[in-house]
């Protein structure tokens, strides 16, 4: 593929205060910048403090009217695809995070999307709902994710281990990063070819 490289934002999905979202992130981006066949880019919600979804009808329908909505919208465009790295909140995602995805359409539609979920079960039961998200904003789940189980979570928050320490997490990221990689390109390329739905491009 000629041109620029393919850009990856990976999405912190929480903003509370002494969050661990952060911890995942600058792995996974470190680990993913290794790659030469895709670029990314950090993308943190703190900044981008959407209020609650409170637009008359849905983004698919209608331009979003809050101004903190636009630069969200505006960033999305400029990406081919996401990392969602996500906690897990009473079997869900958290609030914020679903609030982000509620808030553009078009900008999401025909791109990959991959998680990285951190928690009870590896926040597995919050990437199941995400993934189910994904697919009505049109668009495209993997399959492969890294789980960071309760094990590693408490080791790596709070008994002062590192991510070399749990090489089964680098083992998972590598093959979630290579099925990314297909998909991006796949889609990328597809969304450049004529398309009667023109609203859907990017």
């Amino acid at each position: 593929m000629s041109g620029p490289l393919p850009r990856i934002g990976i999405v912190i999905g929480s903003t509370r205060e002494g969050r661990f979202g952060e911890k995942p992130a600058r792995w996974i981006h470190d680990l993913a910048g290794r790659r030469t066949d895709l670029a990314f880019v950090l993308v943190d919600l703190r900044d981008h403090l959407l209020p609650l979804f409170a637009e008359p009808v849905s983004p698919a329908w209608a331009p979003v009217s809050n101004e903190a909505a636009k630069r969200w919208g505006a960033l999305l465009q400029e990406l081919d695809g996401l990392i969602v790295v996500t906690p897990e909140y009473n079997h869900g995602p958290s609030a914020v995070l679903k609030n982000a995805l509620d808030y553009a359409y078009n900008e999401f539609a025909r791109k990959p999307i991959a998680f990285v979920g951190y928690g009870g079960v590896g926040a597995a039961r919050a990437i199941e709902q995400l993934r189910l998200v994904a697919v009505e904003l049109q668009m495209a789940p993997i399959r492969e994710a890294v789980h960071i189980g309760m094990v590693e979570f408490l080791g790596l928050w709070q008994q002062g281990k590192s991510f070399a320490d749990y090489p089964h997490l680098g083992e998972a990221a590598t093959g979630m990063l290579d099925d990314l990689a297909w998909w991006t390109k796949a889609l990328k390329a597809a969304r450049g070819a004529s398309d009667p739905r023109r609203s859907l491009d990017g």
